[in-house]
């Protein structure tokens, strides 16, 4: 159980302490902090007698941290560190100049990412808000190089996940999807090889539920396919699929309301082997701003996985 703050301890003594360690003295802390030399030398004896320790070794003419002092040093410039931190960060929050930027994989774009902005616009953190779009690598890309704070989709592969780390929040299958009226459509039961005459829309061979749609084919017996479209854009799927034969393999969180509103039909095939998680990844170690943290709870509260329909 963590040792619990002794309330005694105020920021003058922290400041006296801090500021007499850079400065190399009282006289020359006091005359940073607005204090005289003895009221200076005061705060640290309190500090002293509050942590029950000396910080100083004043045995010496030159005043030198002791081994406590060293290691309290780190700590209570952290602890100042994180209390300004915050108060600038509270005074960007009434300003109004906060700004979160964030990745949102196709997975999620059309779930839970506007659920989860609509819930943030309404809270005490509302700001302004980049949403990223792309495949993983891209913005895996920006996430390593601070031009977004968090990418929300399906977890990358384990060789790009160095440096990163994920939060878990669901998981969710590909779905195969067609139009109203197609020869497929209607049927309780299909075999994933019945789809074989069909032109197939899949994703790129960069995408993440790439490996997923080729171990689902391979199992389903299924040869070489030479006349499928490869693409990114959710649109163009969507509208090919809507005037086409097309069969498309695509994560269900995706067409989840052409599927809710009847505009595209999901075929009744197994594709439990497809699922995979959908979470948030970000940089290890890293420390998000309040809004985005803010952001991510709102992810977190809305964040079920959408009716395997």
């Amino acid at each position: 159980m963590p040792t619990p703050i002794d309330a005694r301890i105020r920021l003058r003594h922290l400041n006296a302490f801090l500021e007499t360690v850079r400065r190399g003295g009282v006289a020359q802390a006091g005359a940073e902090l607005g204090m005289t030399q003895p009221a200076v030398s005061k705060a640290i004896a309190e500090l002293e007698l509050i942590v029950d320790v000396p910080l100083f070794d004043r045995s010496r003419r030159a005043l030198a941290l002791t081994d406590f002092g060293t290691i309290f040093l780190r700590h209570a410039e952290a602890a100042l560190a994180s209390l300004r931190q915050g108060v600038e960060s509270l005074a960007e929050a009434r300003s109004g100049s906060n700004f979160v930027a964030f990745g949102a994989l196709p997975t999620v774009a059309a779930g839970v990412v506007p659920l989860a902005l609509r819930r943030f616009a309404h809270s005490s953190f509302a700001c302004r808000t980049l949403v990223e779009s792309g495949p993983s690598p891209y913005l895996i890309e920006l996430l390593r190089t601070a031009a977004i704070e968090f990418v929300v989709g399906r977890m990358a592969s384990p060789d790009a996940m160095a440096g990163l780390s994920f939060e878990h929040l669901y998981s969710e299958e590909l779905a195969l999807v067609v139009r109203p009226g197609h020869p497929l459509a209607g049927r309780e039961a299909v075999a994933l090889g019945a789809i074989e005459p069909f032109q197939l829309l899949v994703p790129p061979r960069q995408a993440i539920i790439r490996p997923a749609v080729d171990a689902l084919l391979i199992a389903g017996g299924l040869g070489r396919l030479t006349a499928e479209i490869e693409t990114v854009s959710n649109s163009l799927g969507r509208s090919y699929t809507l005037l086409s034969d097309a069969v498309w393999i695509i994560s269900h969180g995706v067409v989840v309301r052409d599927l809710e509103a009847g505009q595209l039909v999901r075929l009744p095939v197994d594709m439990r082997a497809t699922r995979g998680p959908i979470g948030i990844t970000t940089r290890s170690g890293a420390e998000l701003t309040p809004p985005a943290r803010a952001l991510l709870d709102c992810l977190r509260q809305v964040a079920l996985p959408p009716p395997q329909t």
